[in-house]
């Protein structure tokens, strides 16, 4: 990928920038891979060399790598292991992960902690993408080809949130908001047979889609929830009015609300594909998402 530098930011943001050392090793792929959309996995292989991103938008994901960083300066210890990466086979496949942080606890489970740099609303609303991620490290540990901890159970998953727009009135006046600018998020743990076959669902939908695009040159198609896709709606107005009386999610369902009122309207707005529009890098070369932005 090209890392370009348009609103000439210090030297030291690119070369960081450019410094990726990420890799998911000799592995077919990697556990944020594997839960992510296969359309987008062939996609970026595809179009690498094409790819490019600005640093001003890759901020925040240079202060996650700061953090882990400073995380791998710190030394390991008989109970703790610090940024271990593990390889574990099924279906014919390699999935990797690095792990942030695992620590052998007294009766001999592990809890692991993951560190994010993140929004305070990704706390307060959760993330569902946190919970896939960490039982497939727990995964990982069990069916671990080697490791420091291979073949034990992972009793604790933990999200270390550190709150990039953190704010303390905020804090102050509402008890729902995070009360501190690092939080601790605790994340079901599930049973070893929901984590096996939540592994094998995954890499039979990647194998599926690399095959179809190997032998019919196609790609599936990536699902509302990889999106991030928000539906069309219908908008109910009074004529010659900006602000909506009613939204509705149908047509049938606006039109029964108008009923034989004649000072009101329907307004279609088209629904959104947020990641698209904003968060993925290879949406330029996207024919699901270019046919659908030209509906």
């Amino acid at each position: 990928m090209k890392i370009t530098n348009k609103t000439g930011l210090p030297d030291s943001f690119v070369n960081f920038a450019r410094d990726d050392k990420y890799t998911k090793g000799k592995a077919d792929i990697s556990v944020t891979t594997l839960i992510d959309s296969p359309r987008v996995r062939i996609m970026k292989d595809l179009h690498a060399d094409k790819l490019e991103a600005d640093v001003v938008d890759m901020i925040w994901p240079l202060f996650g790598t700061a953090v882990h960083h400073i995380l791998e300066s710190s030394k390991n210890t008989d109970d703790v292991t610090i940024e271990e990466r593990l390889f574990g086979q099924a279906l014919g496949w390699t999935l990797s992960g690095a792990i942030d942080h695992q620590e052998l606890l007294d009766d001999g489970t592990v809890r692991i902690t993951d560190y994010k740099v993140t929004s305070a609303w990704s706390v307060i609303l959760g993330k569902d993408e946190w919970a896939l991620q960490q039982n497939c490290y727990a995964w990982l540990i069990k069916n671990s080809i080697d490791g420091k901890n291979r073949g034990r159970d992972v009793s604790s998953l933990r999200i270390c949130a550190i709150l990039r727009d953190w704010q303390r009135k905020k804090a102050l006046f509402d008890k729902d908001y995070p009360q501190a600018p690092i939080v601790i998020v605790e994340l079901p743990v599930w049973s070893g047979r929901k984590s096996n076959d939540y592994i094998h669902e995954r890499i039979t939908h990647h194998q599926d889609a690399q095959i179809m695009y190997d032998t019919e040159d196609r790609l599936p198609l990536c699902s509302s929830e990889e999106m991030w896709a928000k539906p069309d709606t219908f908008a109910v107005k009074e004529k010659g009015k900006v602000r909506a009386k009613r939204v509705l999610n149908s047509e049938e369902e606006a039109k029964d609300y108008i009923g034989d009122n004649k000072n009101l309207a329907i307004e279609f707005r088209q629904g959104e594909r947020t990641r698209c529009e904003g968060y993925c890098s290879v949406s330029e070369y996207c024919d699901q998402f270019n046919g659908w932005r030209k509906t």
